[in-house]
């Protein structure tokens, strides 16, 4: 470990448990869409037949990945804003409207896994299962489904609720990487674009 990485603060607990979720998800993915379709495509061309149902559970893998990285895709702020204009205003008016997102987020977040909830439930209650052949219980996917949407939903409420105490406690730069809006370099930063420097180390 580098010395700049050792002085750097530890990870939030949300942060780090939606990381967990959205390598959790990748896996997911990577598993249930990746491999067993793979899988399919060699027996179908050696055996003339699919030995697994890839297209249903790549659909459940699908799911279940969008909904374990929706919390990390709040945390590292890479959900879609349009701030063309944002940087015209004065720092008030910017907190404002940064407040403004961060709340509309949540209450969509609160909604959806209000619905997700009231699927999984249903699903519990008729004892659901796949049409395929494979008679999947749909409460299993759905379950993994709606973890991921509910941990998006607190991680959604928990992160404006903190970036308030942050500006409460005069934490400026602490607000702005809770909610702020992304600048320029994060977003190269996190497309994995290093800035340049100049010959005296500092970024240009």
């Amino acid at each position: 470990m580098s010395e700049s990485e050792s002085l750097l603060p530890p990870e939030p607990w949300p942060q780090r448990v939606s990381r967990i979720l959205a390598w959790i998800g990748g896996a997911i993915i990577l598993l249930g869409c990746s491999g067993l379709i793979t899988i399919d495509v060699i027996t179908r061309f050696l055996f003339k037949r699919g030995m697994v149902e890839s297209f249903e559970i790549s659909g459940y893998a699908l799911a279940a990945c969008i909904g374990l990285g929706l919390g990390f895709a709040t945390t590292s702020k890479t959900h879609i804003r349009v701030d063309i204009l944002l940087d015209a205003f004065p720092r008030p008016v910017r907190v404002v409207f940064d407040l403004l997102a961060a709340l509309s987020l949540a209450v969509i977040a609160l909604a959806l896994a209000w619905f997700c909830w009231g699927t999984l439930a249903q699903s519990m209650a008729m004892n659901a299962k796949s049409v395929s052949t494979l008679q999947t219980p749909m409460v299993l996917p759905q379950s993994i489904w709606w973890v991921g949407i509910f941990w998006f939903a607190c991680v959604a409420v928990l992160l404006p609720i903190q970036a308030v105490l942050r500006l409460l406690s005069g934490d400026g730069p602490g607000f702005d990487a809770l909610i702020g809006s992304l600048r320029v370099a994060e977003e190269m930063s996190q497309a994995g674009v290093e800035q340049a420097s100049s010959a005296d180390g500092t970024p240009r």
